[in-house]
């Protein structure tokens, strides 16, 4: 059965889409059955895959019942991915009114578990109904996090969210891992931020860090993941060292 991972972090601009991206392709390179649900109504995760933000069926016909998740699958050699677009930005307003609405996309998804080892969610940089679906959805999440201060502040109000899920829609949601983003060691308080972090969330913070990184930003624009890219840059090869460490901690938690 798969697991469902949802990569979240209501601040934009913490790498969050480059994390699910080059992840997933990371793991696909490992051997890994994987899938890529783009959440997010800026679509970056479609088009970073080399995928048209005007693909149909989507996430948003996924989500509004009028396609099934298996029929809005592309696959490409690199991970399959469920395209999204500016459409799921009206998906807020029509889903109020709608039974099991924080529901929808869990249901729709429960058919792919065994058909992939891994589902990756790219959430919208929000804490609305998109995000509450995705984490209903998910067995855990990823919360990349950039090393500066704003963004220690920001995983609060996550944690607070989480907590809420766990009470009313999904018991079982924890936050997996941590993975610090953007990281320059050039500069002292990313160290700072990155052992603060570590000292209250312990293992949770993942040991791989991703640096700032030229090819990292330019491998959206090609449509193409980091390991596609330029798999010899720092980026991909800090994202495959996290992807490892990923699978270590999934077979370490399969064993408990």
């Amino acid at each position: 059965m798969g697991k469902i991972i949802a990569v979240a972090n209501q601040k934009g601009g913490v790498g969050k889409t480059t994390s699910s991206i080059s992840l997933s392709a990371a793991l696909r390179r490992m051997g890994k059955r994987v899938l890529l649900v783009d959440f997010d109504p800026q679509g970056n995760a479609t088009s970073g895959m080399g995928v048209s933000k005007r693909s149909r069926p989507n996430s948003y016909d996924v989500l509004m019942g009028a396609a099934s998740a298996e029929s809005a699958v592309i696959t490409l050699p690199y991970g399959d991915v469920i395209p999204g677009n500016s459409d799921l930005s009206g998906a807020e307003v029509q889903l109020v009114n709608m039974e099991r609405r924080e529901y929808r996309l869990k249901d729709a998804l429960e058919p792919l578990r065994k058909r992939y080892d891994y589902i990756f969610i790219d959430c919208p940089p929000s804490l609305g109904l998109l995000p509450l679906n995705a984490f209903t959805a998910a067995d855990e999440l990823l919360v990349p996090l950039q090393c500066e201060y704003y963004a220690m502040e920001g995983i609060a109000d996550l944690t607070t969210t989480v907590k809420m899920t766990n009470k009313r829609l999904n018991p079982a949601l924890e936050i997996g891992g941590i993975l610090l983003t953007m990281y320059d060691s050039r500069v002292n308080f990313s160290e700072q931020v990155a052992e603060e972090l570590r000292s209250y969330f312990g293992e949770k913070v993942y040991e791989s860090v991703i640096p700032r990184n030229v090819r990292l930003a330019e491998a959206p624009s090609h449509g193409r993941p980091i390991s596609e890219y330029d798999r010899h840059s720092k980026g991909a090869k800090a994202y495959a060292k996290a992807a490892e460490e990923f699978l270590k901690r999934q077979e370490k938690n399969n064993g408990k």
